[in-house]
This record gives structure tokens, C-alpha cells and sequence, in this order.
């Protein structure tokens, strides 16, 4: 029998390499970045065309390659970083294994050229697929430029399996800011498309932090300080009131690699305990540099998975770092970063004589629970829609729906829905003659004729809208209360590719939103249900809600959206509600498909009986 065992082509080696190091666009823009800032370069530019599949491009003012250099960059394992297996434990810099600018050639038409500053001639190379096909002397500026084209052109599977353009941008945006954060004395820009995206100039961490994510996130961030012999700890958290219901804004970097660690993250939301709402997550930025010998980071491909020598220690240094600083700054009031360090200006002392005694008109008769106060008070968004919306979203003769016939029982697809709770209610002809409860502002108590049946005001109305925005996007037949004045909505990046990708789905809801420049779209109007929120937080909870859903649920893209615009817009437990509210709300409900099924998979209703009162008195 001839042998069968051979040695692999190097193109072919390097393909297989490049499915653990390449797998999307931001892979390719990851090693790059990182290889400009291991190059020593204080100016980079990324420029992207069809996010990232047509072109990645970095040009970087950093050290440059000698002609042999730049020709061996693109070998298999050759790499400047370390020279033998003990520097594995010393490793300063982000790249060390050789394999990116290989893996990059193998899929991918690339063109670099580089210049060493004391050099009068840079080196071009051009490969296809591993081939070289061009080495030449050229003129070039000093440090590198390389250009990335066709990513995947030579394996069309893989090609196929990357997703949309705004899905792909999000992805090259998260490593970008990655980067931009753990060096922000390094000026960076990112244009897409011909557009800038960002513009960062070199800077201290705080204002880099702001200029990522927005000038509001300058009066959210509390300093983290901790200096110990194991570790040495530095960055910023965000004030437990800012916390928001997805993840995201939670970032780790051990000398000043970015890493995954749900230990760690663990300890900063055990210093965050009873201060967050239920499944909110707090934004952090922490810097931990620690002795590498210490550490391990030939763990992963992409290395950003380490492996400590002391975690407990890390991990408790992290939790009583985090609750110090909240304890020490969560109550004191945030100043510009530029002016943190004097507050005089901002006090203006007006001499004794010039103080007025201010004056207070109010009325004495004022009675605040006089019945028309109350009223109002219990307005709720739901029921603010218009006469021809309840016709269509309510049958006038709902309790017809649910009569049985003795000789024609239940299906089993009704019983399943929930039904069978609606039969009693047969017996309430109109429901004006319901008798209705509302207790602890939270649930709505309805007499049966075999008892009574609890319903959870919150989980009805998202059961109610949900229903209703899935045959909206069906349909496209969202109605859109026009505003008066458009408001101007600006995002941070990432959520600002999430929303165009959207934006279909998101008109058909009702909203009339168009772009209006850089990170920002003009809102015009919303679906009429919900005229009553402001646009900037309906649409933030919306792209909040369905990133949530996205990463806990895969749910597909319209109910996903429907899901998280019901939860954000319905009435929320403690609501009080009137009488009338509590009976457009049962009569939506049970108008419903499934009226006995939560978006969370557990009921709106259950019911008592009295059998079951009887028992638990008579024992």
C-alpha cells in the first residue's frame, strides 16, 4: 500500500489558517490596526469600501520595512515579535504568531506598500490567493500602507456566509473601538463608503471615551484607581443610573489587549449589586497591567481569552476597586473633563444687598385628589389612540368569539391559545357590568362565574401591541402621528448601522424617519400608539431591546422587532389604571391570537376557583 500522508501546499495551509484568523472583514481590520500599533504609528487610517468586502485599507506613519522585511511579512509563522518559546511569556505587543498577513494573502488581493523613514524608496509587493506577482521599488510615504481587496474572492462559501453590509459594519466598528480605546494617545480615523465615521484625535482616555460614545457619557463616567503588587487597575465606570438593558459597553483590556473574561466581568457587577436595575449592565472601561510572566495569552486564535496565574486575587482586587469608587463618586456631581479641576467659575457670589427674596403664588383651595386630577393622571399611551384604530384592533362583539357549543368542543389549537379562560366570561354580558380590581397597581382582578382570574396589566399590553406591530410589519400598515417638530436623533456607530439595516421594518411600524448626515436621522414621526414617548429614548430602547432579543432569543428580524418595541412602549407595572382603561385592556386582550401566552413564555392570566378558596378556608 503507497503511502497516503503528505505535506499540504502552502496556499492551501494558509487558507485553512486563515478560517480560524479571518472570519469576517473586522478580523482582517483587527490584525491590521494591531499591526500599525505595534509598528510604534501615532496616525492611522482605516478606509473601508462595501464594509470591508471590497476594500480594507490601513495606512499607518509608523517604523516602515526594509524590502526584506516587507516580503517575509506575508511568509507563514515569520513574525518580528518573538524569536523563542520562553518570549511567549513577555509579550508586549498585540501580534506574535506570524499567521494574519499570511492567512490575509491567502484569501484576499493584497497591495502593501511600505517605507522605512531612513530610506529615499519604499518596497510594493502585489499577491493574489499566496501567489507574489509583482516586487517592486516605489515612491511611498514613510510606514505602511496596505490595501485588502476582494476578501474571500477565492472562496466563494465563505464569501456567502457573511452577513449584510450593516451587520458587517458593526462588527469592523466594535474592534475599532476596541482599539481606539486602549490607545487613545494614537489618532485615528475610519471612513466607510467615502464618509467619516470617526475622528479621533490623540487624547486622554476620558475624552476618548466620550468621543466614541457621545458628550452626554462625559457627566456617566466615576474614575477606577487601584494600585496592588499583583496588578495595577486604572479606567472608568459608568454611574449605575446609566445602565443600560443590553451589553455592549463593557470592556476589559490586560496591558492593553482587549479581552473576554466572564470571571472578571463577574466581579464588577458584584460591586454593582443592588445598585442595577434586573438585567441592566453597567458601562466600564478598565485597564489591568500585570507582569506578563503572569499571564498567558496563547490561548486562542484571537486572542482575547487569558489565563492568570492568580484569579482570585484579580478578581477580588476588581470588585473592592469598582465598589470604592462608587462609594467615593456615584453621589458627587460630574464637571467637563476639561474643568474638573476647578469649580470656582463656576459659583458667581452676588453681593447681600442685591439677593431677592423670591415670591410664591399657589393656590389654597388646590385639592390634588379631586376625581378630574386623578383622571388625568391615569392617562396611559394605549388608550390615546383614535376611535377608527380601537374599531380595527377590537371586535365590538368579542364575548361572541369565545361561545361554545356543547356538541362542537375545544380544539386542541384553541386550548393551547389560552381560550378556555375566556369561556366564563360568557357570562359578563357587557363590559361595562364587569367587576374589575386593580391590585398593588400591578394586576387586574376580573369576577368569573367559577371565581375570579388575575391578569398582569404589563404582560396583556405587550401581549396586545406585540400582536399588533407583527401584522403592521406584515401588512406595512403602521399608522405615523406626525410631529409637529422633527427631532434630530444622533447614535453612536455601531447602533446607527443597526438602525439603517432596520429601517424598513422600522417605517412600517409607523415611523417616518429619514438620515440627515453623520450618525443621525431626522424623526418625523412615530407609530400613533406611542405619540406620548420622546423619540430619542423610543428608538435608543428599541435598537437596546432588539440587540437583547438578538443575542439571548435568535429571534428573526421582524419579531424581534415587534418583541422589543411592545415591551419598551407598553404600560409598566405600577401604572394605576381606571375603570375604563382596565376594560379596553381586557377587551385588546382577548382580541388576541394567544391572549393567555407572555412574551416571556409564561401566562397573562390564571385563574382561581372557588372550589379552590373553599379548600384553603376549611381546613
Amino acid at each position: 500500500m503507497p503511502d497516503i500522508i503528505q505535506l499540504l501546499p502552502d496556499s492551501v495551509a494558509n487558507q485553512i489558517a486563515a478560517g480560524e484568523v479571518v472570519q469576517r472583514p473586522a478580523s482582517a481590520v483587527k490584525e491590521l490596526v494591531e499591526n500599525a500599533i505595534d509598528a510604534g504609528a501615532d496616525k492611522i487610517q482605516l478606509i473601508l469600501k462595501d464594509s470591508g468586502k471590497s476594500l480594507i485599507q490601513v495606512i499607518d506613519n509608523g517604523c516602515g520595512m526594509s524590502v526584506t522585511d516587507a516580503r517575509m511579512s506575508f511568509e507563514r509563522h515569520a513574525t518580528s515579535k518573538i524569536r523563542k518559546a520562553e518570549d511567549l511569556f513577555a509579550i508586549l505587543t498585540m501580534g506574535f504568531r506570524g499567521e494574519a498577513m499570511a492567512s490575509i494573502a491567502a484569501i484576499a488581493q493584497v497591495e502593501l506598500k511600505t517605507r522605512r523613514h531612513e530610506d529615499e524608496l519604499g518596497t510594493c509587493i502585489t499577491i493574489e490567493g499566496s501567489e507574489v506577482l509583482n516586487q517592486e521599488a516605489c515612491s511611498a510615504n514613510p510606514g505602511t500602507a496596505i490595501s485588502v481587496k476582494n476578501l474571500f474572492y477565492n472562496t466563494p462559501a465563505r464569501r456567502n456566509f457573511l452577513k449584510s453590509n450593516p451587520v458587517e459594519m458593526r462588527h469592523i466598528v466594535d474592534e475599532f473601538q476596541r482599539i481606539a480605546l486602549a490607545n487613545p494617545t494614537v489618532f485615528f480615523t475610519l471612513h466607510h463608503d467615502g464618509q467619516e465615521v470617526y475622528h479621533l484625535p490623540a487624547t486622554v482616555l476620558k475624552q476618548r471615551i466620550v468621543h466614541l460614545f457621545g458628550n452626554n457619557y462625559n457627566q456617566r463616567l466615576v474614575p477606577v484607581e487601584e494600585d496592588t503588587s499583583i496588578i495595577k487597575l486604572h479606567g472608568y465606570i459608568g454611574k449605575p443610573e446609566f445602565a443600560r438593558k443590553t451589553r455592549g459597553e463593557q470592556f476589559f483590556f490586560v496591558n492593553n489587549r482587549f479581552i473576554r473574561d466572564n470571571y472578571l466581568n463577574h466581579a464588577v457587577l458584584t460591586a454593582f449589586a443592588e445598585l442595577l436595575p434586573d438585567e441592566s449592565y453597567p458601562l466600564y472601561v478598565l485597564f489591568i497591567d500585570i507582569d506578563p510572566a503572569k499571564i498567558d495569552i496563547n490561548v486562542h486564535p484571537t486572542k482575547t481569552e487569558i489565563k492568570y496565574q492568580d484569579e482570585r486575587s484579580i478578581y477580588a482586587i476588581i470588585r473592592s476597586a469598582v465598589k470604592r469608587s462608587l462609594g467615593r463618586y456615584n453621589i458627587t456631581p460630574s464637571l467637563d473633563f476639561d474643568q474638573e479641576n476647578s469649580i470656582e467659575h463656576l459659583v458667581t457670589l452676588k453681593p447681600l444687598e442685591q439677593i431677592v427674596q423670591p415670591t410664591i403664588s399657589f393656590n389654597p383651595d388646590f385639592n390634588p385628589f379631586a376625581p378630574e386630577v386623578r383622571k388625568a393622571d391615569r392617562e396611559i399611551s394605549f388608550l390615546r389612540s383614535t376611535d377608527e384604530q380601537r374599531k380595527t384592533a377590537i371586535p365590538q362583539n368579542w364575548d361572541t368569539l369565545y361561545e361554545i357549543s356543547k356538541k362542537e368542543p375545544f380544539t386542541q389549537q384553541e386550548m393551547h391559545a389560552g381560550k378556555m379562560i375566556a369561556v366564563e366570561e360568557q357570562e359578563v354580558s357587557k363590559s361595562s357590568e364587569r367587576q374589575l380590581f386593580q391590585i398593588h397597581n400591578r394586576f387586574i382582578l376580573s369576577q368569573i362565574k367559577s371565581g375570579f382570574m388575575l391578569i398582569g396589566q404589563q404582560a396583556a399590553h405587550e401581549r396586545i401591541l406585540y400582536e399588533r406591530f407583527l401584522q403592521q410589519l406584515e401588512n406595512h400598515s403602521g399608522v405615523s402621528q406626525q410631529s409637529l417638530f422633527p427631532q434630530s436623533v444622533t447614535f453612536q456607530s455601531s447602533d446607527f448601522e443597526l438602525l439603517k439595516e432596520l429601517l424598513p421594518d422600522i417605517r412600517a411600524l409607523g415611523f417616518d424617519i429619514r438620515e440627515f448626515g453623520k450618525n443621525t436621522v431626522v424623526v418625523e414621526g412615530i407609530p400613533a400608539e406611542l405619540s406620548n414617548v420622546a423619540e430619542h429614548a423610543l428608538l435608543e430602547h428599541l435598537l437596546e431591546g432588539f440587540k437583547n432579543n438578538l443575542a439571548i432569543l435568535k429571534l428573526d428580524k421582524r419579531d424581534n422587532l415587534a418583541r422589543a418595541l411592545a415591551r419598551n412602549a407598553a404600560i409598566k407595572t405600577g401604572t394605576r389604571l381606571s375603570l375604563e382603561e382596565m376594560n379596553l385592556l381586557i377587551d385588546q386582550l382577548f382580541a388576541c391570537q394567544m391572549p393567555n401566552l407572555a412574551l416571556n413564555g409564561k401566562p397573562v392570566i390564571s385563574t382561581f376557583t372557588l372550589s379552590e378558596l373553599a379548600e384553603r378556608f376549611e381546613k
